[in-house]
């Protein structure tokens, strides 16, 4: 806790434009925290655990700026919350280092998304990806994390944080605050365009299936038109047409309507106008937000002042858990 505060941590990787899904799966919510006074929150920008595909620097430097940028013009404000890049903080590498002698080879082998990524990159199987879920355990335990925020596919590695924080504390004494999922309210879940039995995802193959935060109003207007659907044009709610029940998921989320609401609303329509609606709500949702990001982006020094404040701030809690970790293992501490 900071000051009385339960603290969160989360953060996205600065691998590409973050999605539609992202932003109302989780950014939308982060900044619902904007005003809890009961809670100190970290976002960062994954930049570390981004390395672990292979990156081109230039793209990722500009992608990490941009993703910066895009917490703010959501609404992340960063004096009520703590915006960071990862490597900007080098305690998350030193923390990660000495949890990897804390974690064994068997508790990574039995992790999922390293099988997953794997298959996927098997031209690049680095042993990075394989320590992953160590890096992501100093991620949440250099800031005392109280709370997590996390879907199903992450749910295996904050057990295999708390697995790590338990036994370190079991050897060394109360040290790490053991986190706990945050269930707050719940995200929308946004199924690609294109394929609605999968998550909309930045790396989809096919850039119809995803609706990127930056795309302008044709863009988005021309992927709805395009979403998959079905052929009997009966506009309903359920498992039996993904492509439908994911369209008024999303239409829901931008206009706050229910889906009964929505289902009435699209009775007796044919999907093109289902499509174009959800399409013109969506724009709609993210104009303000591409405005403020246009706005941040071309102002360079308020934006790098920003982050330099709040890497300061997330150094200070990050190495005051180092400097209590390196103690106990017992590291000399650099004479003052």
């Amino acid at each position: 806790m900071i000051d009385g505060k339960k603290v969160l941590l989360s953060g996205m990787q600065s691998t590409g434009i973050i999605t539609l899904g992202n932003y109302l799966g989780a950014l939308k919510n982060w900044v619902d925290l904007n005003d809890d006074e009961g809670i100190e929150c970290f976002y960062a920008v994954m930049d570390l655990h981004s390395i672990t595909v292979r990156q081109n620097p230039a793209e990722l430097r500009k992608n990490g700026r941009t993703l910066y940028a895009l917490y703010m013009a959501a609404g992340l404000d960063p004096v009520k919350n703590c915006l960071f890049f990862q490597s900007h903080v080098p305690a998350h590498p030193q923390l990660a280092w000495i949890l990897n002698c804390f974690t064994y080879m068997g508790e990574m082998n039995r992790m999922t998304q390293f099988k997953d990524k794997a298959a996927k990159h098997a031209d690049n199987v680095n042993t990075g990806l394989f320590t992953y879920p160590v890096l992501m355990a100093a991620d949440i335990l250099l800031y005392q994390a109280d709370m997590v925020p996390v879907g199903k596919d992450q749910l295996q590695h904050l057990e295999i944080t708390r697995d790590i924080a338990n036994r370190f504390n079991g050897i060394y004494g109360d040290v790490f605050t053991i986190p706990e999922a945050y269930m707050g309210k719940s995200g929308a879940k946004i199924m690609s365009l294109q394929d609605p039995s999968k998550k909309m995802s930045k790396s989809d193959e096919n850039p119809n299936g995803s609706i990127l935060l930056l795309d302008d109003k044709d863009t988005i207007m021309r992927k709805f038109k395009k979403a998959v659907t079905d052929s009997d044009g009966l506009i309903a709610y359920n498992d039996d047409k993904p492509g439908i029940k994911n369209l008024i998921d999303i239409y829901c989320a931008v206009t706050g309507k229910t889906v009964d609401g929505a289902v009435k609303e699209f009775d007796g329509m044919g999907y093109g106008k289902l499509k174009e609606a959800v399409g013109e709500a969506v724009a709609d949702e993210l104009a303000p937000v591409q405005a403020k990001f246009n706005e941040l982006i071309n102002d360079k020094a308020y934006v790098d002042g920003i982050m330099k404040e709040n890497a300061a701030k997330a150094s200070y809690y990050a190495n005051k858990t180092l400097r209590k970790v390196m103690k106990k293992v017992g590291f000399i501490e650099l004479p003052r």
